[in-house]
């Protein structure tokens, strides 16, 4: 059995700008092309619906899997949603992955007509999708056929103590944010190490013997050469890190230095912490790719 600290490794990219069909065609062939695993698309109003996306990723490419990171579940009807997953996981040939999360932003729900309801309500309607989803697409009868034994992998993503008990109970991968609320409470930032930490010893010991046969995953927001002054890194939020240059470095959704430096601090996250899927943000495709091929 595969332990987590030297399960293969992962490589995601989560592209959401192309605004043409031949600009998302030649980036995610780009990216198949570079080596990447997984291909994702976000789910936030105003940008491409995800699993009409998710078609068209799976037409223009041969090899890469395709997934969501991730669905707002509040969003959506769990059967109809299951009808889809399976219909493109179908016409994909069985490359399907998807990422399941809660949901956190109040605006899109304001701006979609959808009832901003409750943390609790939130992620009540998560384990409904989750539970819905095994048992559609884990049917041997399902309609269309299985394209994938047991069906596509689920993802859950999160950073709350019950929505990590949900993954670790059901999820084939889960999804480490890396993140912590604003002040506020409306919006989310970069946690901080003891932050990101403390969920990830949580989950390992939530999955007990599980925990060889799923996949732990974390963002990487930055792939920077030069290293952090401390005063120059925001997140992708936009708000700005109040660490140090020595706090950011050791960050796990976070790489600086050469491409043989940042392929070496991805083999010791992964010793350390378990992890082995790591995700990039579009902007730091063709920098991670070199991260990459180190590692190839």
């Amino acid at each position: 059995m595969t332990s987590p600290y030297d399960r293969p490794l992962r490589f995601g990219l989560c592209v959401f700008t192309p605004a043409t069909r031949a600009e998302w065609v030649a980036k995610v062939r780009r990216a198949e092309s570079l080596g990447y695993d997984v291909v994702s698309v976000s789910d936030h109003l105003g940008m491409p619906a995800p699993m009409a996306t998710l078609a068209l990723v799976a037409e223009a490419t041969e090899r890469i899997r395709i997934g969501t990171l991730v669905l707002n579940t509040s969003f959506y009807n769990p059967t109809v949603l299951a009808r889809d997953i399976a219909t493109v996981d179908h016409h994909a040939g069985g490359r399907v992955e998807i990422g399941l999360g809660a949901g956190y932003d109040k605006a899109q729900f304001d701006a979609a007509g959808i009832p901003w309801i409750s943390a609790r309500e939130r992620v009540d309607k998560l384990e409904r999708t989750v539970k819905e989803l095994k048992k559609v697409l884990g049917s041997r009868q399902s309609s269309p056929p299985q394209a994938q034994p047991g069906g596509p992998p689920l993802m859950i993503a999160g950073r709350g103590p019950r929505v990590l008990r949900l993954a670790a109970e059901h999820a084939d991968i889960i999804g480490f944010t890396g993140t912590a609320p604003v002040d506020d409470g409306q919006g989310l930032k970069l946690g901080d190490l003891a932050e990101i930490t403390r969920r990830i010893e949580e989950v390992h010991t939530l999955l007990g013997d599980r925990a060889r046969d799923v996949e732990l995953n974390i963002p990487i927001h930055r792939v920077q050469a030069s290293p952090p002054s401390g005063d120059d890194v925001t997140d992708v939020w936009q708000n700005r890190l109040d660490l140090d240059a020595g706090e950011l470095a050791q960050l796990p959704s976070l790489l600086f230095g050469s491409p043989r430096q940042c392929a070496d601090l991805l083999l010791e996250r992964r010793r350390k912490y378990g992890i082995s899927y790591f995700s990039v943000l579009e902007p730091e495709m063709e920098a991670f790719a070199k991260v990459i091929e180190e590692l190839r």
